[in-house]
Formats: structure tokens, C-alpha cells, sequence
């Protein structure tokens, strides 16, 4: 499967170009060097990362040669790897690996080792096994290069190996399961995100990557990531499927005290839909890679906020005493919600996290920002502490993150989900049956779910701001796909500030959906 890829707003990922190589690829040869006395693991990790945080930080060199670093996307996807050279491509394992080229802004490489047994290889760099295409590039260019990053291929699809996994960029990954293209993308870390005092971006500088046995159903890799404030050790083991799992520890260690952590970050795109409809006419009903958050708090329940393209930045957060789960979703997976036949949004997955450790209390926070088109990756969602994150502190989170197409089945059995939320100008039926506009901003909201497939009457809880007024709110039976549908109008106050309006479904006092939170930008 090929890579697509985007950049972020503000931070560096992806460039995103449907249906084509998200960059070239770079081919290996593999040199031995001292064996370890036995196998190497997490343990050796972390203590490399915390000896690197009781060091000062070094930036690494970027150096890279114009002839590279000037190339455009186009150019950049001429660099393939070839597929004979990848590691382990002939040996039948479930499992081999390719790897990317520096170029662009890709131009820090990372260290990469191959773990068999007890015994650690270095894979390096080889201009022979890349495919240059109509590039000119000069030989002494290709002179003390490394990899930007490696892919993973797996058969997730057929017996044939496709891409499932890649690193590449920062502390950035991306994952797929059966029948998923690439969408939103997964963070070690989020340092200091949309503070005025500017972001830091961690980096993977090392990867071990343990070679698979023949009948193996999983793939563990170890990083070690560095940047000014922190350091860490990770192990990644992946286990493709229907929905592909990514189990995650880590250990962090505070090299400098940092106002804002971001724990198991989700990058992702939206840029409108029918909860914030195009501003221009467009064929497509919708373009986004994730429309929602939703957040499980078992303290404060289950709360399902529409992702909006706002017109300035806007940062919100939801205090959580005990994190259940949290992801950025792609809730519908339905052709003609997007029609478009080259970036197949319906085919993105969501992505799920679920803390396997005690994480104690903080909020989910989300960053949204804007963008005039689709190759920016402008949603952020993180976990961050409460607690003090001063030089020294030492943090351990481990967690679960779910690649899939199948939401429905991570959600509380005994309440109803939000299907779909769609907003429009609001307007009255006059007693000529003519609608006519009122000034108001209306909301529908589908909730959907076998707890609603009872004879009871429910009732509708909604509740609003204080920049605007409550115009009207109920619910009718949605006769034609079941399930209830609400509406709620509201109108907002005349300082144009963000509005927060909620909603949900009750039978007598007893809840029975999550919670729709939507925050109405300013100025949309």
C-alpha cells in the first residue's frame, strides 16, 4: 500500500498526494557489529534515554546536500526503494521492512538496527538499492547519507506484502488495518503544543527492529526519542488484523521542565463537512481524514465533539479524572458521504487509545486549526498530566491504540452514539408551508444504537453557553434509518466569541447517549 502524506500546520508531517508513494524509498546493507551478551529489550532503552537526559541535548546535524533537499514532492516520489533489497523480503517471514530516502524536509537521519537473537546489526545506507527515476542527482550527493525512516509490509490484503506501518518525520507513525488507507497519524510525544512559546517536536533517533520468526503474528520495534526537554524509550509491538493494534510503553525522562506534555498524540485533517459545510460548492459533501473526538472518562462518561475548521486557533480542553479511552474517529465509513473516487475517506480509519496503566488525572485536549485545503494536517489531540513536569521526573505510560473501521464495537453498550451531526441556517415552516430563515444557527444530530430500539419516549437535555440563547430543542423517531434525531437551534450573542452548545438523550432521568458538545467558532 502506498503512503500518502500531508503537512501539518505549523509542524512538520506529511504532504499529502492520494493514490501515490508518500515518499521515496531507500534501499540497506546490513553490517554486523558487536553482539550484544544477550537479547536486547526495553531495559536497554531506557537506559540509554535516561544517560541521554542527564546530558546536555545536541541538535542533530542537518546537513543535507542541496541536490536533495531542494527536490519538490514530485521529484522527491521519483526516489524508490527497490523492493528485492528489503530486509528480510527472502527470507519468509510475515514481516520485512523498506526504508525512506532523506529529502525535503526529510533531512535528519535516524539510526537503524536489526535485532536476531542476541545479536544486534546496524542497517545503513546503500545508493545501489534505490531507483532513482529521471532524477539527476550527483554522486557525491549520496555520500554519507542514512535513512529518514523505515515501512513496514506485511500481507494484510492478499498474499502479496503491502505497507501497514511507517515511521517517518519526527516521532511520527501511521498504521492500517485490512481494507484501511492511511489517515490520521500517531506521536511519541507532543511537547508545548499551541503555546505562544512555540512547540517542540521530539524526535526518534534510534530504532531497533526485532526480526520476526516465521510463524510470528507480531512485530516489536524499540525507539529512543530525543529532543530539548525530554528524553524516551519506547517499544512498539504491532499485530496487523481487521484492526491493527499497536501496544505502546514508555518510559519518559524531564531533561527540562516543561509546561505541556502530550501523551499518545493524534495528528488528523479536517477541512469541512456536513457539522461546517464547504464555503464554496463543492461535489464532495465532505473532506476530512477524522470528524470527531470522542472521550471516555469514567467518571464523566462518554462526550462525542464534532471536529470544526475554525477561522483562528482554538484550544479546548476536558478535565478527566480517570482516562477510559480517547480517539480522533472517522465515524461514517459510507462512499456517498464523500464521493470521491481518489482519496476514499471512507477507507481511513479512526484510531483508539486505551491506557493499560494507571495514568492518573489530566485533560484530553484539542487543538484545531486552520486550513484552506487538505494538505494540512490541522486536528491535535493529546492526554496531558495534571501533575508538576519538573527537570528529573520520570513518567511511565503505556497504552493500546486500535487502527479501525469497526467504532461501534469500543462504545458502551447501554447508550447511543452520535451518527451524524449536520448544521444549517435555521428556519420556520409559515402557514403557507413556506420555510422561511429566522436568524437562528440550527443543529441536526442522528443518535443512533440498539438501546434505542425500544418502545420508550425519550426526551432531549440540551443545554447552552452563555454567548448565545437556546432557541428551540426535540426529538423525533427516525423513522427511515432508526434511532432519534434532534434538533437544536440556537443564536448567538453579538460578541461573535465561541459558542459551546450540548446535548443528549434521557429516558426519564436515566441517560442513555453520550454527550454531543459542539464549540461554534467565532466568525463561523
Amino acid at each position: 500500500m502506498n503512503s500518502s502524506s500531508r503537512r501539518l500546520v505549523s509542524m512538520p508531517s506529511w504532504r499529502r498526494v492520494a493514490a501515490k508513494p508518500l515518499a521515496a524509498i531507500v534501499g540497506l546493507c546490513v553490517s554486523v557489529v558487536a553482539p550484544f551478551s544477550m537479547a536486547f529489550d526495553f531495559d536497554d532503552v531506557v537506559q540509554r534515554a535516561e544517560q541521554l537526559a542527564q546530558q546536555g541535548y545536541k541538535a542533530p546535524a542537518r546537513d543535507l546536500p542541496d541536490a536533495l533537499r531542494g527536490l519538490e514532492y514530485a521529484e522527491y516520489a521519483q526516489i524508490q526503494y527497490k523492493p528485492e533489497r528489503s530486509l528480510w523480503r527472502n527470507e519468509d517471514l510475515p514481516f520485512d521492512l523498506s526504508f525512506f530516502h532523506e529529502g525535503m524536509h526529510y533531512d535528519t537521519p535516524v539510526a537503524l538496527h536489526s535485532i536476531d537473537g542476541e545479536s544486534v546489526e546496524e542497517i545503513t545506507f546503500n545508493p545501489d538499492d534505490f531507483d532513482y527515476g529521471d532524477l539527476d542527482i550527483p554522486s557525491e550527493a549520496l555520500e554519507n547519507l542514512g535513512m529518514a525512516g523505515f515501512r513496514v509490509n506485511y500481507p494484510i490484503n492478499s498474499d502479496t506484502k503491502q505497507e501497514i506501518m511507517v515511521f517517518l518525520g519526527a516521532s511520527y507513525f501511521r498504521v492500517v488495518g485490512r481494507n484501511q488507507i492511511y489517515g490520521l497519524s500517531g506521536r511519541g510525544l507532543a511537547v508545548d503544543t499551541a503555546l505562544s512559546s512555540g512547540e517542540e517536536f521530539p524526535r526518534f533517533s534510534e530504532f531497533w527492529i526485532v526480526k520476526p520468526s516465521p510463524d510470528s503474528q507480531y512485530l516489536t520495534i524499540f525507539a529512543l526519542l530525543d529532543s530539548p526537554s525530554v528524553t524516551g524509550a519506547y517499544r512498539y509491538v504491532l499485530r496487523p488484523g481487521e484492526d491493527s493494534i499497536v501496544d505502546v510503553q514508555s518510559r519518559l525522562f524531564m531533561r527540562q521542565p516543561v509546561e505541556k506534555l502530550g501523551i499518545a498524540p493524534l495528528t488528523s485533517m479536517f477541512l469541512y463537512g456536513p457539522n461546517q459545510p464547504s464555503p464554496t460548492p463543492n461535489f464532495r459533501p465532505a473532506i476530512h481524514d477524522s470528524n470527531g473526538l470522542l472521550v471516555h472518562g469514567e467518571q464523566e462518561g462518554w462526550r462525542w465533539r464534532p471536529l470544526v475548521n475554525p477561522a483562528r486557533l482554538m484550544v479546548d480542553t476536558q478535565a478527566v479524572e480517570t482516562l477510559r479511552g480517547y480517539g480522533l474517529l472517522q465515524r461514517s465509513h459510507h462512499f456517498h458521504d464523500y464521493e470521491d473516487l481518489e482519496d476514499r475517506y471512507e477507507l481511513r480509519p479512526s484510531a483508539w487509545i486505551e491506557p493499560q496503566s494507571a495514568w492518573g488525572a489530566g485533560r484530553v485536549e484539542l487543538v484545531q486549526i486552520p486550513t484552506p485545503d487538505e494538505t494540512n494536517d490541522n486536528i491535535v489531540s493529546f492526554w496531558t498530566p495534571d501533575r508538576a513536569l519538573e527537570r528529573g521526573t520520570v513518567l511511565d505510560y503505556d497504552y493500546r491504540i486500535y487502527w479501525t473501521m469497526n467504532e461501534p464495537k469500543f462504545y458502551d453498550p447501554n447508550l447511543a452514539w452520535v451518527d451524524q451531526t449536520r448544521r444549517s441556517p435555521g428556519e420556520v415552516r409559515q402557514n403557507n408551508l413556506i420555510r422561511e430563515l429566522d436568524g437562528t444557527l440550527a443543529f441536526v444530530i442522528d443518535f443512533k444504537g440498539p438501546v434505542l430500539e425500544s418502545d420508550a419516549e425519550l426526551s432531549l437535555e440540551a443545554g447552552i453557553g452563555d454567548n448565545g440563547e437556546l432557541v428551540d430543542s426535540r426529538i423525533v423517531r427516525n423513522t427511515a434509518e432508526g434511532g432519534w434525531r434532534a434538533f437544536v437551534r440556537v443564536k448567538r450573542s453579538e460578541n461573535n466569541q465561541p459558542l459551546d452548545i450540548q446535548a443528549f438523550l434521557k429516558d426519564g432521568d436515566r441517560r442513555v447517549s453520550e454527550t454531543w458538545f459542539y464549540r461554534l467558532p467565532a466568525d463561523a
